[in-house]
């Protein structure tokens, strides 16, 4: 299904939000039919994109090129977020194998994180990669919480954490361990910092819905302590990318919200669905590709992803 949408638009809450979007550009839907969407990855070489429809267990994909809508890959392993990696090659998180995969140019599947210090991982959930190719993942339990979306397991670990994976020597290490429920991130434009959703209100009265910021230390490899950035004002903070002017674009419950680099809400993007993740892509990267409950959203924006 393509065209735009009712109850999709550009809500203004701050002048400053108002530079961010064209005002003749709409929300377009580019394909509904799913059941729970995640992981929105561009590949710019091919023009197309990928994402989760995680409990149909299936990667899906769609054609800049033509507007088609096809599987790339099922069963998926109830795959959730996918990134690129600095050679072009598609990164996921799988709940039902609880790892960690690169998909090879060959096509092959490789893991490359499956269990930390002996003990499996919980179900890895979103990913992305640094400028020297390392790659740093959540870790949730959501995928082992109940069989929907994964399978049914006890967590081997006992807690959820952020992980840094190094391509060159394989090793894994922790690099935050005081997370509820760790689940969106991404550096900074510079890379100085690390941004990471807690969702932890999910399963626990009181508990976190927000965006930590970290600063990355000297080494480049680990966190410093990290500091509230921006509590959700509708549902959760999931997944969320940057634009090349520091602007956060996060997923909500009622949209996608747009923090400025002061983590001040500035305006939203209004989605009848529940938003679960968001990428820029197309070859300017001046396009917002939404994944939500059911459906893939797209817009043209004035501002552009950062590379």
């Amino acid at each position: 299904m393509f065209g735009t949408i009712d109850g999709t638009g550009f809500d203004v809450l701050d002048p400053s939000f108002e530079t961010c979007f064209i005002g003749h550009a709409k929300v377009e839907r580019l394909w509904t039919g799913g059941r729970w969407l995640e992981g929105p990855a561009y590949f710019a070489a091919g023009r197309f994109l990928l994402w989760s429809d995680i409990p149909n267990n299936r990667i899906m994909r769609w054609d800049e090129t033509d507007g088609s809508v096809s599987v790339f890959r099922e069963p998926s392993n109830n795959s959730n977020g996918h990134t690129v990696d600095t050679l072009g090659r598609l990164v996921s998180c799988e709940h039902l194998s609880r790892r960690v995969t690169r998909t090879e140019i060959d096509g092959s599947i490789k893991a490359i994180a499956e269990k930390f210090e002996g003990k499996r991982l919980n179900s890895p959930n979103d990913v992305v990669v640094k400028s020297d190719g390392s790659i740093w993942f959540t870790d949730p339990s959501y995928g082992i919480l109940m069989d929907y979306e994964g399978e049914r397991e006890q967590s081997e670990i006992g807690a959820c954490h952020v992980y840094r994976f190094d391509p060159e020597t394989e090793d894994l290490q922790t690099v935050a361990t005081d997370f509820m429920k760790p689940n969106g991130l991404a550096f900074s434009p510079d890379e100085t910092e690390l941004y990471v959703s807690d969702t932890g209100a999910t399963h626990t009265p009181d508990g976190p819905a927000h965006i930590r910021r970290h600063k990355v230390n000297d080494d480049g490899k680990s966190l410093g302590k990290g500091e509230v950035f921006a509590d959700c004002t509708k549902g959760f903070f999931d997944g969320f990318r940057f634009d090349q002017d520091g602007r956060i674009w996060t997923s909500a419950e009622d949209g996608v919200h747009c923090l400025d680099q002061n983590g001040k809400l500035i305006g939203k993007i209004t989605i009848p669905e529940i938003v679960s993740n968001v990428c820029f892509g197309g070859p300017k990267r001046n396009r917002l590709f939404i994944t939500a409950t059911t459906s893939l959203y797209s817009v043209f924006l004035n501002v552009n992803g950062v590379r």
